[in-house]
């Protein structure tokens, strides 16, 4: 499906008269508790213009019960949240947004029979690293190779967040659109633990921006959501890692999450993915 096609799913909610979604905030910046500091090298995600606007984006299993992470900007904004489950999306009623990070975590959704093992430490640089979601829609393994930390500021806003910076080596399959969709799905090191959330690619210079791993420990954490410890195997190469990603498409771990900016009930219509 192209980018510029219109997506319709049906939204699926399981009472007559569906709550509102509740959005709670976790936020660990204070005086007392500082947080750490970052490379000098920053980023400007630039806003979409026209405003926000239905949309779809990544989001992965980290909790066989129900709970998922995504990328926080795919769910800001919305009045609605659905996860893709045969062809419908499942409404969801409980975000946590990090104000930390780029990263959110969607609570209440449907179970997943596995859930993917997160790491909270900075992976060296030179590291290679495993994008999995949906640019374009479409089901896509990005590698790359991680520059180091950096900041990162979206549109017009002054407080910057930090960020892990990735340089594209390799699509599967090969490619050069826009990794708009990507948003929200993993990014797997080699050691098989999830090291970061997709947050922004950067299509000139060939970066991949990602919410940095102890910045999602530090949510996973407060939440208090998560008993899973599931266990990471090593990817031996590429081609395992494309593997382990079909494996967990056709299982649900990994799914499209779709964001409707106006609390219309019915059908929901997105237009294009999310950066």
């Amino acid at each position: 499906m192209l980018v510029s096609a219109v997506l319709a799913l049906l939204w699926v909610s399981e009472t007559t008269r569906a709550p509102s979604l509740q959005v709670e905030e976790f936020n660990p910046r204070s005086p007392r508790r500082p947080l750490p500091q970052w490379s000098d090298e920053a980023f400007v995600i630039e806003d979409r213009p026209g405003g926000p606007s239905d949309s779809m984006g990544t989001t992965f299993a980290i909790d066989r019960q129900g709970t998922w992470l995504t990328a926080e900007h795919v769910t800001h904004d919305c009045a609605r949240v659905g996860i893709e489950e045969g062809g419908v999306a499942r409404e969801v009623f409980h975000v946590v947004a990090s104000r930390e990070a780029d990263a959110a975590l969607v609570r209440g959704g449907m179970p997943s029979s596995q859930s993917l093992p997160l790491s909270d430490a900075m992976p060296p640089p030179g590291s290679i690293g495993y994008h999995m979601g949906f640019p374009g829609g479409q089901p896509t393994l990005v590698i790359s190779e991680l520059i180091g930390a950096a900041r990162a500021r979206r549109g017009r806003t002054e407080e910057s967040q930090p960020v892990l910076a990735w340089a594209e080596r390799a699509r599967i399959p090969m490619g050069d659109g826009t990794l708009s969709g990507i948003s929200g799905g993993p990014v797997l090191a080699e050691d098989g633990h999830v090291v970061g959330v997709n947050s922004a690619a950067t299509d000139r210079r060939g970066r991949i921006l990602t919410a940095p791993p102890d910045a999602l420990a530090r949510l996973v954490n407060a939440s208090r959501a998560v008993n899973d410890r599931p266990v990471a195997y090593p990817f031996i190469d590429p081609g395992e890692a494309q593997a382990r990603f079909e494996s967990w498409l056709a299982q649900g771990v990994i799914r499209r999450i779709f964001c409707n900016v106006d609390d219309t009930r019915g059908r929901l219509t997105t237009g294009k993915p999310r950066e």
